[in-house]
């Protein structure tokens, strides 16, 4: 069992089974089974798989994390909604590592725990080293990467207009 706490601060405690595998995939449709893009039946699909989506996608992350806890937070009167608005940052992070963690212990076979551990650890180191690329360019020249930021947030950002313009007029 793994926890991790939302940024309201509660503690969410993770253990996965059968019934939870089933029920995100019937009130989702995502397949936690599918961690590296092929079906059970080894099909690729092609489409990325769950570990990248998950990551990648934190709204879906959430949703996904929702199902899984809908007992505990319903026992506490939580709604969707709210404990939505209590992920975020450090939380988020939190608990897509332990989620990925309780997924791979998850799994049945002992070389597929392992396998699944592997694919895990790859993709985070993968993305560690996404991220030093990242720092070491914004470093080097740090005015293109605000403006790449910028151009990634679209051409409204920083630019509000005046108070005077915003206000409407009596």
């Amino acid at each position: 069992m793994r926890t991790f706490n939302d940024n309201a601060g509660r503690t969410w405690s993770l253990t996965l089974s059968v019934w939870t595998v089933k029920k995100v995939r019937d009130l989702l449709g995502v397949d936690l089974l599918d961690l590296g893009g092929e079906s059970a039946t080894g099909s690729s699909d092609k489409k990325p798989g769950l570990l990248f989506r998950l990551i990648a996608d934190p709204v879906l992350l959430v949703d996904v994390l929702y199902v899984v806890f809908k007992d505990q937070a319903d026992s506490a009167g939580i709604t969707d909604e709210q404990f939505g608005r209590a992920m975020g940052g450090d939380a988020i992070d939190a608990a897509t590592k332990a989620f990925l963690e309780e997924l791979a212990d998850f799994t049945p076979s002992p070389r597929d725990r392992a396998r699944a551990r592997k694919v895990i650890a790859t993709t985070w180191a993968m993305i560690d080293k996404a991220q030093d690329v990242l720092d070491a360019r914004a470093e080097k020249d740090l005015p293109a990467a605000v403006e790449a930021l910028t151009r990634t947030l679209g051409s409204s950002f920083g630019s509000s207009p005046d108070s005077s313009e915003s206000t409407p007029a009596p």
